[in-house]
């Protein structure tokens, strides 16, 4: 898979498009000889945690809280348009009960590859890399909340806002710890590891609280990027930032990235796309169009400009690990079949695969990335 994912890489460098995506492309070959097993996703899943911790150390809390209203904007609209859109585009194929199931299966956003190519590109800390990632943190919310309803609905008939009240409840104290308790608490630990004379221990310490964190997030019920992100953030407005960061990056790009992106490669299953035909073809592009529109406005509302909201429309396309999860919560509960696997990672697999070049074309500068500004402009 390490070999994958440098050939490939390298390959689509000398061709001028994302290392990324080279990684993806050669994990879809990879996977037809070698079948993904659990273990090698449970090692990969170490790629996408470290992958948003160096993103969030990258970023600040005052950065984060300047893309506020505009992150909030391209979360709100994008999610609202994101599940009109799926939800128009499946009703006359699978009727009203199925066609809220996939509409809010369309409304998470999945930012571990934009924020990777963003990393390529040098641009993960302008103005539209932080508005992503402040969107992507709503995004989630907003898309578990959907679920969370429309499962109530098609389920028991009813809307149990109690659920909803819990879940507002859990985001809200576990951003208030990871931003205002956690910096003070990990500084003060860290700098007593140093006095004690383990200075190489804040890395491992470093990481052991990282698993800690993606752990809770997932234990109630929220993303586990979740809690890697607000952890980088937290160690982001300490002065161990600099040095974790370097030591973090090395390893991490050197192994268990390469490894996470491989394996989102094996793990589409390219031979049972056949099978879902027309109706699968169609929903990908209603929710690679919805983001691109629903984010966009919501860009252009929170005061970005065209072209900055058309970046950001372009960074929140990607779906990854949200739907799959929110779509086994529905699996779970007997409302949708197995079928509905395949259209939602076919969706996944579209939206991974556009999303490299259109960020590349869209941030690439001179006379290409005016053309693309162009055409979007004009439609």
């Amino acid at each position: 898979m390490l070999a994958v994912a440098e050939a490939f890489g390298w390959i689509f460098a000398r061709i001028e498009q994302p290392v990324v995506l080279g990684q993806i492309v050669g994990g879809i070959l990879l996977g037809v000889l070698f079948p993904p097993t659990e273990e090698v996703k449970d090692i990969s899943m170490i790629g996408v945690l470290l992958l948003l911790f160096l993103a969030g150390l990258e970023s600040s809390v005052d950065e984060l809280k300047e893309a506020g209203k505009a992150g909030i904007s391209v979360a709100g609209i994008g999610v609202l348009v994101a599940f009109f859109i799926g939800f128009a585009v499946v009703y006359p194929f699978k009727g009203f009960e199925q066609a809220l199931l996939y509409g809010a299966l369309t409304t998470p956003t999945s930012v571990s590859l934009t924020v990777r190519v963003l990393m390529e590109l040098d641009a993960l800390k302008t103005r539209e890399g932080t508005t992503i990632l402040t969107a992507a943190i709503v995004d989630d919310i907003l898309g578990i909340i959907i679920l969370t309803v429309v499962i109530s609905i098609l389920v028991q008939g009813s809307v149990h806002y109690s659920v909803i009240g819990l879940i507002l409840l859990k985001v809200a104290v576990f951003l208030a710890v990871a931003i205002y308790l956690v910096p003070p608490a990990v500084d003060w630990l860290l700098k007593k590891v140093i006095r004690l004379g383990f200075a190489d221990s804040t890395i491992t310490l470093s990481m052991a609280i990282l698993f800690a964190f993606a752990y809770l997030a997932e234990h109630m019920n929220l993303a586990s990027i979740l809690g890697a992100y607000l952890f980088g953030l937290a160690l982001s407005e300490t002065e161990f930032r600099k040095p974790i960061f370097e030591h973090t990056r090395v390893i991490a790009h050197a192994i268990f990235i390469p490894l996470f992106f491989v394996d989102v490669g094996m793990n589409i299953p390219v031979k049972d796309v056949s099978s879902v035909g027309v109706f699968a073809v169609v929903f990908s592009l209603g929710a690679i169009l919805s983001k691109i529109l629903g984010c966009g406005l919501g860009g252009i509302v929170g005061g970005l400009t065209p072209k900055e909201a058309l970046r950001v429309g372009i960074g929140m396309i990607p779906r990854m690990g949200v739907e799959l999860a929110m779509l086994a919560i529905a699996l779970n509960a007997g409302i949708v079949g197995r079928e509905a696997y395949v259209v939602i990672v076919l969706m996944i697999f579209l939206t991974t695969l556009v999303t490299p070049p259109l960020l590349k074309m869209a941030f690439g500068g001179g006379k290409e990335e005016e053309e693309f500004i162009e055409l979007f402009e004009g439609s």
